[in-house]
Formats: structure tokens, C-alpha cells, sequence
């Protein structure tokens, strides 16, 4: 519903309404003028043109396996940043999973059990005592010859026997260790507990696996500045001069996964690294293998940049991908603005040859491939500069590729969604939608978001989608972001696109992936950058905490000029809220647009408020509804204030 911008200035009670949406990239007043808007918001979102408070959040019940296949007691958080999830129901047994990636492992969940699925690197079988304790130390060292392992890197032991007082459950959990290197043939992991006494034990079969890790482009988990010589253009520093920190504007890219669903598969790219596979038949307790391992397979990129699968026709898509080489088959370098397909219906096959559809082509106008979607029955491809559509066509071209727009690319990997046909996304400095034509979103709180957005860390962002409500979140690292690490913070706020309201909202809220609601999952799902699951829409309080949500109005002239001062002695409300709620109204008048403010409140409203006796005196007047509970929800209407002329200009 749209709320008209006028005030009743002839009668006593003068109702307030406001537009929908918020603007931040004016002044309040001109916000005033223009709408009236409201002029920020936290948690707060827009039904039918009135603004209400979103639905709480509760951390999901998933659980990590003992040694013994049994649920561990606790809840579990993930290792490492969540940055992508996929979710799917099984074709034959019916049960619904996720595939879970963060910076430095992939998981999937089942039945809310969490099932570790990192391909490995290799496999180190029947060492013989190469565990090392320290009495009162929770510091093991780990001996194995040549073990190629880096600070960082994970690994998972099998089989050992209690060491130094540590049981061997724990020394076995499924979990696994992170490592420090010590040197080539050793390096530490830390236990959950401490040691009883020094040994050098664990048995004769102790059983090493090593996940794949900073070799293989897993693990960073922010972007870095890219120092030293021989990086970016060239003259562009002085003779003989290192790129420092101060003067980069080159960063390396963070780690991060492309996972998409080959029926009830899945396919997993890492970012400028190889491909995996996952069966689904195989049981959650295999692990995704490379699909250049997979017999059969002919030519798959070695280094790829981003995936999809494209749609009706069946074709595994690499953006961003190794070069063939047609005289033997291999992989070559990774050209960043190279597109390859496998042939139709195998993912496993990149080979062109006369009685398939494979093929490449390359992109021209910018550097390298961000972001893929499959968007109906077209792929959106973006560059950090252009945004291309690619249709499938048949042969003998067999993909047709059409320029949509330029200076509108992707600003990272996870900012780009489809939701019905229609692609959103959001670029450096502003936001776009495709439905056939690329157009920028006019945007009233573009600036506000980009100024705070820390651009070192846009790649961070991750979109989501509310279907229930017509929202599309994105959520974004802010110089306001308080956490103790400023060289690895995470989203910590987030700008909303209504697009059947036409609004727009900011608010706060850690979250570094987002998926709407599917199957069991009723409700949209979402992991922070602790590494908790999140079921979002549900309850009414931050997982048992008090939300702070708020919706703040632009200043408005109580006379039609702006002429007159004006005495307000009530309010009369209008407000659905829910029998445990509590919501304050503060009133802030002003003589004129820069004079000092002054705020009369809180005022609390309650299910049973009829009325509120205020006695605020201004030229000016504007609103600020909070609630700040557990139990709180409410949608506001239109309120009405009793006024009357307190004297002349």
C-alpha cells in the first residue's frame, strides 16, 4: 500500500503517514520533502507499504559425529566461513541436505548430522607411534616424514591409540586438527585437552589423512593485499620499487567455493583451483573427489574460477578456466575471461571433439570472470566490468554469447542472485536487476551503503533471498564493524531490496551466507561468521536475546508552509502488536531544519495503549518507533498526533 505525503493541517488530529522504504542519501528534511520516507531502520522490514518488525532468529540443532557415529552433546559450529551453501531433497530417498562450504572445508548436512566431505590431498597409512605429548600441554606433536603440510592446513587421524593421558576419541575425532609446521617431517595440533604426562605413542596403525589445503587455494580466508614486484600494470610505481600496502590496489582473492547440483550430485569448484565431485549414493561418509579422477573424464580445467550447470540444456559451465591444449588434451594456464562447457549431460568431459558439444570462448571486456548464475534458460556471466548473457543454441555454436552491459559487473562472487527469471546484483557502486535489460535499482541508500561498505573486503558480500517477504539481502562488511581481527572481519550489516514494495532498509546483522526456505527447512537458513546455523523468520528474539529494532521518520512541517509552531498533545496509535509487546515512541521537534533537536520519550505502547499525553512544541516533528525485547512484534499503521497552533513564525 502507498502512503500519500500529505498532513491534515485544518484539523485538530493530523495523521502521519509516511511512503515506504528508507532514503539516506539526502538530508532528513529533503527526505521530508520528497516523500515523506523514513530515514533509518535496523531489523525492520515492509508489508504493504507499512513497516513492521522481522521475524527473530534461533541457532539450528546440527550436530558433528564421535569416533562412534553418535551425535556429539553440544551443537557444532563449522570450521572456517561459510560462503555458499546449496540445498536439495534426494531423488530416490527423499531426504533433504545441504552442501555446506567455508574457506577451508566442505560439509554436508543430513538429518541435522554435520559430515566433513574436504577431498584429500593424500593418505598416510600405518605410521608407528608418531604422536609426542608434553605433561600439562595440550600441544601434540605429529611425526611423518615429508608430509607437505602448511600452518593452517587440516588434518584428520585415524585409529590411534590414547597418547599422554588423551583419550583416543578425542585424538580420533572426526573433526580433525588444524596444524603448525615445524619442518618438513613434523608439526603440532592442539587437543581439546591437556596432556597427563609426555609420551611418544599412538600405536603401530595410526592412519593420517590430509585434507587438501593452502596448496590446493584452500584456506585464505580474507583477500590480501598483492605486494612486491612485477604486481599490476607496469610504471606504475617507481624504478626499482615493491608494491607496499599503502599503495595496492591488487588484492588475492579469498578462498572460496562455487557448489552446484548435478541431480542429486554435487559439483564443487574452488575459486582458482580444480573441481570435485560428490555422490550422493556414496554416503556421507565418502569424501568429494577430483572429477579429473573420475574414469572416463577427458580434459577438465585444471584452474577454474566459478561454476554453474546451465539450464534446461545440461551443460557444466567453467567461467574463468585452464586453457586446452587440443594437441594432447591438457589444462594450461588459467585465463580469467576464458568460458568452457562440458559436453551434454557429462560434467566429466571438456574435450571438443566432432560428436560432442563441448567448447570455450573466450570473454573481451574485462579482466577476469566474477560471478555466474543460471537464470532460467540464460547464464549471466560477469567480468569486473561487463555483465554477459550466454544461450544455448545449439549446433553448430552451440552456446551464443550477447554483451549486456558494461560498467556493471559483479562486485564478488556471491553477489549475484536469481530469483524468478529476474537476475539482482550488486556491482562497486550501485545495484542492478536484469529482466532482459540490465538497469541500475534506483537506489536511496546507495551512497550510505557504499560509503561505509570497507572495499577491500566487498568480496565478502553474500546475497540472499526472502521469498516470503520479496527481499533480497546482501550482506556487507562495514568500517563500522567492530570485530577484534581488522584484517579478517565479516559481514556485519545489510541492505534489503523489496522489489514488490519498491523499498529499501539497512540494518545490522552478522551473517556471511543466506538460503531461502526449502524443504524441512521452513523458513530461510543462515550461517555467522562464528559458525553457527541459523533458522531465521522464526520466534521473535536473537536466538533468546533482546533485538534492538527500530524504524526512525524524516522530520515533518506541521503547517503547510512550515510557517507556524504547533503544540502536539497526544498520540493516538496504530499498531498491530502481539500480547507480550512493548514498543517506545520518541518525539523529536525542531524550530527549523539545522537547529538543535529536542526528543521527548520514550512513550510506551502496549496492546491495550489507546492514547499517549505528550506536550511536544516545534515547527517540525518527526518519529522514532524501537522495541528492544524478546517477545516484541508489531507492524505499524497510521497514527494520528492532536495538534494545535502554539504561535506564529
Amino acid at each position: 500500500m502507498h502512503l500519500t505525503s500529505s498532513w491534515s493541517y485544518s484539523m485538530a488530529l493530523a495523521l502521519i503517514q509516511y511512503n515506504p522504504g528508507v532514503v539516506k542519501d539526502s538530508t532528513e528534511y529533503g527526505a521530508g520533502k520528497a516523500g515523506p520516507f523514513w530515514v533509518d531502520s535496523d531489523l525492520v522490514r515492509f508489508v504493504n507499504g507499512y513497516p513492521e518488525k522481522i521475524g527473530g532468529w534461533q541457532k539450528s540443532d546440527i550436530y558433528s559425529l564421535e569416533p562412534d557415529g553418535e551425535p556429539s552433546v553440544n551443537k557444532t559450529a563449522i570450521s572456517g566461513i561459510c560462503r555458499r551453501m546449496v540445498s536439495w531433497r534426494g531423488i530416490i530417498d527423499g531426504v533433504d541436505r545441504v552442501a555446506v562450504s567455508t574457506n577451508n572445508h566442505l560439509y554436508i548436512i543430513e538429518n541435522d548430522a554435520l559430515y566433513d566431505i574436504t577431498p584429500l590431498r593424500k593418505t598416510t597409512s600405518n605410521l608407528t607411534n608418531p604422536l609426542t605429548t608434553v605433561n600439562g600441554s595440550a600441544t601434540i606433536t605429529v611425526t611423518d616424514n615429508s608430509h607437505g603440510v602448511t600452518t593452517g592446513d587440516f588434518v584428520v587421524i585415524n585409529s590411534a591409540a590414547a597418547t599422554g593421558g588423551i583419550p583416543a576419541d578425542t585424538l580420533n575425532r572426526m573433526s580433525g586438527y588444524q596444524v603448525t609446521l615445524v619442518d618438513a617431517n613434523t608439526y603440532t595440533i592442539v587437543s581439546p585437552t591437556a596432556a597427563s604426562s609426555g609420551a611418544t605413542g599412538g600405536g603401530t596403525t595410526i592412519d593420517i589423512k590430509y585434507l587438501i589445503g593452502s596448496a590446493e587455494n584452500l584456506g585464505i580466508q580474507s583477500s590480501v593485499p598483492a605486494l612486491g614486484w612485477g604486481i599490476g600494470g607496469w610504471g606504475l610505481l617507481g624504478w626499482n620499487e615493491p608494491r607496499t600496502v599503502a599503495d595496492s590496489t591488487i588484492n588475492l582473492e579469498n578462498s572460496s567455493w562455487s557448489l552446484n547440483l548435478w541431480g542429486e550430485d554435487v559439483i564443487a569448484t574452488l575459486r582458482n583451483g580444480a573441481i570435485f565431485y560428490w555422490d550422493t549414493s556414496a554416503g556421507v561418509t565418502t569424501r568429494a573427489v577430483l572429477v579429473s579422477s573420475i574414469s572416463g573424464s577427458a580434459s577438465v580445467p585444471a584452474v577454474n574460477r566459478v561454476t554453474t550447470v546451465s539450464f534446461p540444456d545440461r551443460h557444466f559451465i567453467v567461467a574463468g578456466a585452464s586453457i586446452y591444449d587440443p594437441s594432447d588434451g591438457s589444462s594450461g594456464d588459467l585465463d580469467p575471461m576464458l568460458v568452457r562447457w562440458s559436453t551434454q549431460e557429462d560434467f566429466t568431459k571438456f574435450a571438443p571433439t566432432a560428436l560432442n558439444t563441448a567448447g570455450d570462448q573466450r570473454l573481451e571486456v574485462g579482466t577476469k570472470i566474477v560471478s555466474i548464475i543460471s537464470n532460467r534458460e540464460e547464464t549471466i556471466i560477469s567480468t569486473d566490468e561487463a555483465v554477459y548473457g550466454m544461450t544455448f543454441v545449439g549446433a553448430p555454436f552451440i552456446f551464443s554469447f550477447r554483451l549486456l552491459a558494461t560498467g556493471a559487473g559483479s562486485a564478488g562472487i556471491n553477489c549475484m542472485i536469481s530469483v524468478d527469471g529476474t537476475a539482482y546484483w550488486m556491482a562497486n557502486k550501485s545495484f542492478y536487476f536484469y529482466d532482459g535489460v540490465v538497469k541500475e535499482i534506483p537506489c536511496p541508500v546507495k551512497h550510505y551503503v557504499f560509503d561505509r561498505l570497507q572495499s577491500r573486503f566487498i568480496d565478502k558480500t553474500a546475497v540472499g533471498h526472502n521469498v516470503e517477504f520479496n527481499e533480497v539481502y546482501w550482506f556487507y562488511v562495514s568500517n563500522q564493524n567492530t570485530s577484534s581481527d581488522s584484517d579478517n572481519p565479516e559481514p556485519d550489516s545489510y541492505v534489503v531490496y523489496n522489489y514488490a514494495e519498491n523499498a529499501w532498509v539497512v540494518g545490522s546483522m552478522d551473517r556471511t551466507v543466506w538460503n531461502d526456505a526449502f524443504g524441512v527447512r521452513e523458513k530461510p537458513f543462515a550461517f555467522s561468521s562464528e559458525g553457527f546455523l541459523y533458522n531465521q523468520e522464526t520466534g521473535t528474539s536473537d536466538d533468546g536475546s533482546a533485538m534492538n529494532a527500530f524504524i526512525e521518520g524524516s522530520p515533518r512541517e506541521l503547517s503547510a508552509e512550515g510557517n507556524n509552531l504547533y503544540m502536539i498533545d497526544r498520540i493516538i496509535p496504530d499498531i498491530t502488536m502481539g500480547a507480550n509487546s512493548n514498543i517506545s515512541v520518541f518525539m523529536n521537534s525542531r524550530k527549523f531544519p539545522n537547529a538543535p533537536e529536542t526528543t521527548k520519550g520514550p512513550f510506551n505502547i502496549t496492546s491495550s495503549t489507546q492514547k499517549i499525553n505528550t506536550r511536544v512544541k516545534g515547527r517540525q516533528i518527526s518519529f522514532k518507533f524501537q522495541s528492544t525485547g524478546t517477545q516484541d512484534e508489531w507492524q505499524l499503521g497510521n497514527f494520528r498526533i492532536d495538534t494545535k497552533q502554539a504561535g506564529p513564525r
